[in-house]
């Protein structure tokens, strides 16, 4: 029988760098939830179209003035002599042009272009402003009934049925038509959509409440919170280190859902005529003034589809979200 063959010197022992690598595979590296969110998101073609538009939105809404200068329209300033006098219609020929892209309004005059683009701004402004009104007390309300339950739940739980059950719509309509042209320090537009953003932001939180609620419900049985509490932690240091970092999910994407349903609520509240009033445009507004010329099909179809655009693209990135970072989903 053959003796095995002594191995000495360097062949005995193996290089560290080949255990490390794997002998001479790639190493294998980690990803953290946020690079597994977002190579998902990238897969979502739709979701991403949906981005985008929500990207150029926000900048139209921020460069207004820009984008109205370099076509050198003032949203408000009138052409009463592109106006036809007997019909109070556009003139023929002073309708879709070079100088004016989506055409004039009746009666005024008004470039529709310039006015479509500002009223993103009014638009924008209060659903997201809204929405963080909505987030921020249904999220501190929703955790805190989900963490401590019994009568505390009960109390908030309670409070989110009547809210849910309110009429929101036909209040709003009650308040923003009582309310003076200056109260609590404030005047004009900057009253008017402070208002809005109470009134929307104020009266919708319950639907995230539920939702945080029931993730709440869930997270305070786990094993990280069930060891935070033996070591001595007290109730507002879980909910805010250990409950709300692993909420951070929901609340971003049904914040995203929000903001689309806000968006249709203050240009319902414009067009019934207790939003931000004229000459300031809004897509609402615009929608109301162009009912009684249905005759002139473009000064209703540039803000209705500005509306449906906007609404259409918050929602398909706010799905496409919704699948990134829910870990059950493929």
């Amino acid at each position: 029988m053959t003796a095995p063959m002594d191995v000495t010197g360097g062949d005995a022992k193996a290089t560290p760098e080949a255990v490390v690598d794997g002998a001479g595979r790639k190493a294998i590296q980690g990803r953290s939830l946020g690079q597994i969110a977002w190579m998902r998101l990238k897969r979502d073609k739709v979701a991403l179209a949906g981005g985008l538009i929500v990207i150029f939105l926000i900048l139209v809404a921020v460069f207004a003035p820009v984008i109205a200068g370099a076509f050198g329209q003032d949203p408000t300033q009138f052409n009463s002599d592109l106006i036809d006098s007997s019909t109070m219609a556009p003139k023929t020929g002073t309708g879709i042009s070079a100088d004016h892209l989506f055409g004039i309004e009746p009666v005024n005059g008004r470039d529709i272009f310039s006015r479509v683009v500002y009223g993103a701004r009014i638009s924008l402004l209060i659903a997201f402003l809204a929405t963080l009104l909505s987030v921020v007390i249904g999220t501190l309300l929703g955790v805190t009934a989900g963490y401590f339950g019994g009568l505390v739940d009960s109390i908030i739980s309670k409070a989110m049925d009547v809210f849910l059950a309110f009429p929101i719509l036909v209040f709003a309509i009650a308040l923003a038509g009582v309310v003076p042209d200056s109260a609590f320090g404030l005047t004009g537009d900057t009253l008017r959509v402070s208002l809005l953003v109470f009134i929307i932001g104020f009266f919708n939180w319950p639907y995230i409440g539920r939702i945080i609620r029931g993730q709440t419900l869930s997270l305070r049985e786990r094993e990280f919170v069930d060891a935070a509490r033996s070591l001595g932690a007290r109730g507002p240091y879980i909910i805010f280190r250990e409950l709300l970092p692993n909420l951070v999910a929901p609340i971003l994407i049904y914040s995203t859902l929000l903001i689309p349903t806000n968006v249709l609520f203050e240009a319902a509240l414009s067009f019934l005529g207790v939003g931000v009033r004229p000459p300031t445009p809004t897509w609402g507004g615009m929608l109301a003034e162009a009912v009684r010329f249905y005759t002139i099909p473009h000064f209703m179809f540039f803000p209705g589809m500005a509306i449906f655009i906007t609404v259409l693209a918050f929602n398909l990135f706010g799905d496409g979200l919704r699948d990134a970072l829910d870990p059950k989903a493929r």
